[in-house]
């Protein structure tokens, strides 16, 4: 049986692994969502994303709290920004670090939880991803890889203009590493154990795997 803290820290041991530096020579070009599974449907995701070689960019910690450069608030800038963009993704707790980006995404979707799934929470997007119950409708809601490609997009566009005129520390080709770390949270119990570990997350940073 997998305990709940065996589960978050094999989720953390995939998140180190996917932000190692890419090698060719090593890693495919592969995907690494669940096959099958429609990440457009009501939910909630946890999702990480590193900088390329987990370069520090965003600020530094300072005494167990993020302290933020130019370009970090620009990050939660265009964070705060998505649900203007996608009026159907709420915002979770979310933590921008010094080579990392950790969220919780919580889609709405544009129908409600399938109720002969989740009984007893059939229109939480945060605790039962599932697909719509019949004649309640077919589609769900913006994708989230269509999410998090428009972030890295704006924020890597905005980090160019930083350098250019701000003298911001260049990157070396990309900003961000090409893949992220998706993970389906399921329960209630699962959203406030991966929110505490977000909102904590400067607060362990001398243990954290990025460091």
């Amino acid at each position: 049986m997998i305990t709940p803290l065996r589960n978050l820290l094999f989720v953390l041991y995939i998140i180190h692994y996917l932000c190692l530096k890419y090698n060719p020579a090593i890693h495919h070009r592969r995907s690494i969502r669940l096959k099958n599974y429609d990440y457009a449907q009501a939910g909630s995701y946890f999702v990480t994303i590193c900088t390329r070689h987990r370069q520090h960019f965003f600020g530094k910690i300072t005494e167990n709290e993020m302290t933020y450069n130019d370009a970090g608030n620009m990050i939660n800038e265009w964070w705060e920004r998505i649900p203007g963009k996608f009026p159907d993704v709420q915002l979770g707790p979310y933590v921008t670090m010094p080579n990392h980006f950790h969220a919780i995404v919580i889609n709405t979707g544009s129908v409600r939880a399938d109720p002969r799934v989740c009984p007893n929470i059939p229109t939480d997007p945060r605790v039962c991803p599932n697909t719509p119950a019949e004649g309640e409708g077919e589609h769900g809601g913006s994708p989230l890889h269509a999410v998090v490609q428009w972030f890295k997009t704006m924020t890597t566009n905005a980090y160019i203009r930083g350098v250019k005129s701000y003298n911001w520390q260049p990157f070396d080709g990309k900003l961000w590493h090409r893949n992220y770390y998706e993970h389906i949270i399921r329960n209630e119990t699962a959203y406030q154990r991966i929110s505490n570990y977000i909102i904590y997350n400067p607060a362990n940073w001398q243990q954290d795997k990025f460091h």
